[in-house]
């Protein structure tokens, strides 16, 4: 049962992204005291589409946010694939990749969502913009925190939901290197101006190991420009170098083929440039003492899953559920960790399992693609079914408890 008669208690939340606020709307209602920190100097705007879908959806129903980001909807209708020289290959309908159902997903803006999930909260919840958490000291009974505007604060709980590059996380477990699993790939993210007579669609290019992707929401938008590419060790020399990420990128799209000259022109110029390894966090353990991690601060599926928002929410759900039903924080962690790491597991293993449709690393994995592509109903038969079903497996892997309703 849920335990409203005691007093509550007071939360930090380190990220003000998508499992930061989810949560403490959860914890909010269910009575604590919920702080948010976050280094932005606010809720960050715009951003590429990210997807709702399966039991995330359902989540974001019980949060009563499902009509306002239905309305915010983008509605992507198609990828089309194009060789090298940029003729099309063919075109999917985006659920036919993603297992995805038409109708039922919600594709909004990321910052469309973190907007949704923020502005209910903004009167009732602290929130402490451009501050992030210096130390922490887990003292038993309480954690003392000193942030780097040099305030001082003692919390009851601390919960890390700031990202796959988790402060809170190396903070409390130590450097990311142990928890990191590297994925292969390397990508630079971007928004250039639309003159390509794009919307509600994606265009992709590719030769083996490297994609290059033009993606817009509406015909007015500005286009969101992705450039992938296969390397065998992460480049930690590039991640504090601008200049050195925008040559190491452009170097591996030399290529005057296609609107690739345009791409590395707007991402050599792009002042929103994204820069990161294609990557997911696995921990034997999401918790010590008094602090926790959710979103992708534990179990970051990587973008290439579609799913990391997804599973961000679900597990924010869970996660307060569980705080507001147990009197005992060590258990509502337990209890926590056995129901989200089944289903974020499973998440995380469609970014690993079978995905040379989208990312073919050879030119026979490409030339087997393309040619499936050619064929429309074979593509349905031998390349995309299989992927949809996976996806539907795993969107919809856990379903949600039925905590006693909060205040």
């Amino acid at each position: 049962m849920i335990h409203s008669s005691r007093p509550a208690r007071r939360v930090l939340i380190s990220g003000a992204s998508i499992a930061g606020p989810a949560l403490a709307h959860w914890l909010d209602r269910y009575g604590f005291e919920v702080t948010v920190v976050e280094k932005s100097a606010a809720v960050r705007g715009g951003g590429y589409a990210i997807d709702v879908r399966g039991t995330a959806r359902e989540a974001v129903d019980r949060m009563g946010l499902l009509s306002r980001l239905g309305a915010a909807h983008v509605d992507s209708r198609r990828i089309t694939f194009v060789d090298a020289a940029g003729e099309a290959v063919g075109t999917l309908q985006p659920e036919q990749l993603t297992g995805g159902e038409a109708g039922l997903d919600l594709e909004v803006r990321r910052g469309d969502l973190a907007e949704a999930l923020y502005s209910p909260l903004r009167d009732r919840v602290e929130f402490l913009f451009n501050d992030s958490i210096a130390t922490l000291d887990d003292a038993g009974d309480a954690v003392h925190v000193v942030f780097d505007s040099g305030r001082c604060r003692t919390f009851d709980l601390v919960v890390g939901a700031d990202g796959l590059h988790s402060n809170t996380r190396r903070l409390v477990f130590g450097p990311e290197e142990p928890f990191h699993r590297y994925l292969g790939y390397v990508f630079a993210g971007f928004t250039l101006p639309n003159e390509f007579g794009l919307a509600h669609e994606a265009v992709m290019w590719n030769e083996p190991g490297r994609s290059a992707v033009l993606y817009a929401h509406e015909p007015s938008d500005r286009v969101h420009g992705f450039l992938t590419f296969s390397r065998d060790t992460p480049p930690f020399e590039a991640f504090r170098d601008p200049g050195a990420q925008r040559e190491l990128v452009a170097a591996r799209f030399p290529e005057q083929l296609w609107k690739l000259p345009r791409m590395v022109e707007g991402m050599r110029r792009a002042d929103d440039l994204f820069f990161d390894i294609v990557s997911q966090i696995h921990m034997r353990t999401w918790s010590h003492g008094r602090v926790v991690l959710a979103g992708d601060a534990a179990h970051a599926t990587s973008f290439v899953s579609g799913q990391g928002s997804s599973v961000a929410l679900v597990g924010a759900y869970v996660l307060a559920g569980e705080l507001a039903s147990h009197t005992d924080h060590t258990e509502a962690f337990a209890a926590y960790e056995r129901r989200i790491r089944p289903f974020a597991e499973r998440n995380q293993a469609l970014a690993t399992g079978g995905g040379s449709a989208v990312t073919p690393t050879t030119r026979q994995e490409l030339d087997a693609r393309n040619a499936l592509l050619r064929d429309p109903e074979a593509a349905a038969r031998a390349m995309v079914t299989q992927s949809a079903k996976d996806g539907r497996a795993a969107y919809s892997a856990l379903e949600l408890p039925d905590y006693p309703r909060a205040a």
